[in-house]
């Protein structure tokens, strides 16, 4: 196998592993009732103050309608909250209940034993070069297909 096909294999075989095994733990437990992808609208709302709907459409890159469909689930099943503004009533607010923080912090646990167990598997010469060697990925990404930095 050449060091092309080699690569491609690898960097194919990463993403679609990275994304199957997260969706698989998160999606998990007492959080079987919602999707990988409702983790990701949770984590976009955030632990802090409460996010416009529009803020919160314009870090996923998807427009309000699609991202209502995701929010009228999350509000269902009691994760999020959704209030319209007093002072403008085009504005609706959402933030995260007490089961909406649980899943956020279940994503976040998900993560940082990934980049524990990754650097536990490198020596301290190597976590520098994977840095590097990502970031040189992200700007690749990032400049060959216009995918911007994260917004």
């Amino acid at each position: 196998m050449t060091t092309d096909e080699t690569l491609n294999e690898l960097l194919v075989k990463l993403f679609k592993d990275i994304m199957e095994i997260e969706g698989r733990c998160l999606v998990s437990g007492e959080f079987k009732d919602i999707t990988y992808n409702d983790f990701h609208v949770i984590e976009a709302i955030g632990i802090q103050e409460p996010k416009s709907m529009s803020t919160v459409a314009k870090l996923m890159d998807v427009t309000t309608g699609t991202l209502t469909k995701a929010m009228d689930g999350l509000t269902d099943k009691g994760y999020v909250i959704r209030e319209r503004s007093k002072q403008d009533k085009r504005v609706v607010w959402v933030y995260l209940t007490e089961k909406g923080k649980a899943a956020y912090a279940h994503h976040e646990e998900f993560h940082r034993k990934m980049i524990a167990n990754i650097k536990a598997q490198l020596t301290e010469q190597e976590t520098p070069i994977l840095i590097y060697s990502l970031a040189k990925l992200i700007d690749y990404f990032q400049e060959e297909y216009g995918i911007e930095e994260d917004k």
